[in-house]
């Protein structure tokens, strides 16, 4: 497990890395990532070792929500002032992620047509 860790962080790092030499407008951890699902692809198997961490860290993914909980109550009086802006943001983002989905999910089903469950 200790091994599968370090594999993790040592590709965040990495996808950090190279966020700030390219100055890319992404998060370092999304670019590791994608050098994560890269390393499987070419290995064409998920390694035990990493199956199992990765098993473990989604098992405890509701701690993910601690530091947003504290967040919410040390800013309470901000979100207070600003709940209309907040809201609009919210709801903003969640259209735009449903359409992003939707149209995605078109272009897959119209390149891959096999691929549809419903059928």
């Amino acid at each position: 497990m200790i091994g599968a860790l370090a594999i993790l962080l040592m590709l965040q790092l990495v996808g950090e890395v190279a966020v700030r030499w390219s100055g890319a407008p992404l998060p370092g951890p999304v670019v590791g990532m994608v050098l994560l699902f890269l390393a499987l692809r070419w290995r064409q198997a998920l390694p035990d070792a990493l199956r199992a961490t990765a098993e473990t860290l989604l098992s405890h993914l509701s701690l993910l929500f601690i530091p947003a909980g504290v967040g919410i109550v040390q800013y309470g009086s901000l979100l207070a002032r600003e709940w209309l802006a907040v809201v609009a943001a919210l709801v903003l983002s969640t259209l735009i992620t449903a359409a992003v989905t939707a149209l995605v999910m078109q272009a897959v089903i119209r390149r891959y047509p096999g691929a549809r469950q419903d059928e």
